[in-house]
């Protein structure tokens, strides 16, 4: 059995590749390793590629997967060989204070998943972290297999925008974002009951997802044009709830700008020069909820697995228009949707790529083989 996988590496801002690397092995007792099966690219994966974020050069990326598992560890009691999972983005211990609470996430003794985009990945702390699906990959069809992906992050972290926001029956809810996030943050305010759900969108393609996924009203204007329109909208006093899934400065101030008096923002959106006023929030007894999403609570507990595999949550692979990867690579042009090398990948792989510039592969020992990618995949 060879010793070495292939993986993504980070190679420099606007630069990827695909290189041999050691095999993933246990280290622990409660490790597993997988053998990934899907894999994608995230929103926050951008900002590293994009300059904006820190990442070590000639590292391995990727934080969302579902696999088989190959080997376990001799403390490992919850999966064998053969078992099919979803790897949260986070692994966490799921015995301590913070994980019985439902917030994995955050456990004290986990951390985050860095380096999914490969053939194998070693799971610690597997107890606490993987959720098994029932059956096998080949039981799934492609389209079931991407919905499965997205509960590794994306629409769990969706539907932690609507938890922390307190989305119930009969809202106004407001989803600042159309990405992945956005979208699902969408579909999660429509499952908690929100009978008016307004997407702030100005990108045709996503706007009519939107409405697929949910959405009653679509707000194109950005700052205080947003924020006035909403106050228009709902009759001067704002929104119930507010799911941030952008991350940005704008994006905060306009969703407390818009928020009524009383309501809550769930905030999902990596912070980017985001600052909080302790005095606006206080007089308007404005809540603000939210950080990094716990997927095993949400998937297992709030029910997300069961949603995907009874065909609940099944919109969430549709393709839409491809659209550029940001800029360019090894020297070989602009990397145009599907066409020519992989902007991510490099040239020996093929992909395509979504307009929120994200797509899914399945990578095998010869090659990276495209294929149809999922719309919704972090």
């Amino acid at each position: 059995m060879s010793e070495t996988m292939k993986a993504a590496i980070f190679v420099e801002p606007g630069k990827m590749t695909v290189e041999e690397v050691p095999k993933a092995m246990l280290e622990q007792d409660d490790d597993i390793v997988i053998r990934v099966v899907r894999t994608c690219v995230c929103g926050s994966d951008l900002w590293f590629f994009r300059g904006l974020s820190g990442q070590a050069a000639h590292s391995q990326v990727g934080h969302e997967s579902i696999g088989v598992v190959e080997e376990v560890g001799a403390a490992v009691e919850s999966v064998k060989p053969g078992d099919f999972v979803v790897v949260p983005f986070p692994y966490s211990c799921g015995k301590c204070p913070v994980c019985k609470a439902g917030f994995e996430s955050v456990c004290p003794h986990g951390g985050y998943f860095s380096a999914c985009q490969a053939e194998y990945l070693r799971v610690p702390e597997a107890d606490g972290t993987v959720v098994k699906v029932p059956g096998s990959p080949e039981d799934y069809s492609d389209e079931q297999l991407a919905s499965l992906l997205t509960i590794s992050d994306v629409m769990s972290t969706g539907y932690h925008a609507a938890v922390s926001a307190e989305v119930k029956p009969g809202d106004t809810a407001v989803v600042m974002g159309d990405g992945a996030v956005g979208l699902c943050g969408v579909i999660a305010a429509k499952m908690r009951g929100a009978t008016r759900v307004i997407a702030m969108s100005r990108h045709e393609d996503r706007a009519a997802l939107a409405r697929e996924f949910g959405a009653t009203d679509i707000v194109p204007e950005r700052g205080q044009e947003a924020i006035d329109k909403v106050l228009e909208m709902t009759g001067g006093y704002g929104a119930d709830a507010v799911l941030e899934c952008v991350g940005s400065k704008q994006s905060f101030d306009t969703a407390i700008g818009l928020i009524r008096r009383g309501g809550v923002i769930g905030r999902v959106g990596l912070p980017h020069d985001v600052e909080i006023s302790a005095e606006g929030t206080f007089y308007g007894n404005i809540g603000i909820k939210g950080g990094p999403a716990p997927v095993r609570h949400y998937d297992l507990d709030e029910g997300l697995l069961d949603a995907v595999l009874k065909g609940e949550i099944n919109r969430v692979h549709r393709r839409v228009r491809p659209r550029p990867y940001p800029g360019r690579l090894r020297g070989d042009g602009p990397a145009q949707g599907h066409q020519g090398a992989d902007p991510v990948l490099g040239s020996g792989a093929q992909r395509t790529v979504l307009n929120n510039n994200c797509a899914y592969f399945r990578i095998r020992k010869s090659n990276v083989e495209t294929l149809k990618s999922p719309q919704i995949c972090g």
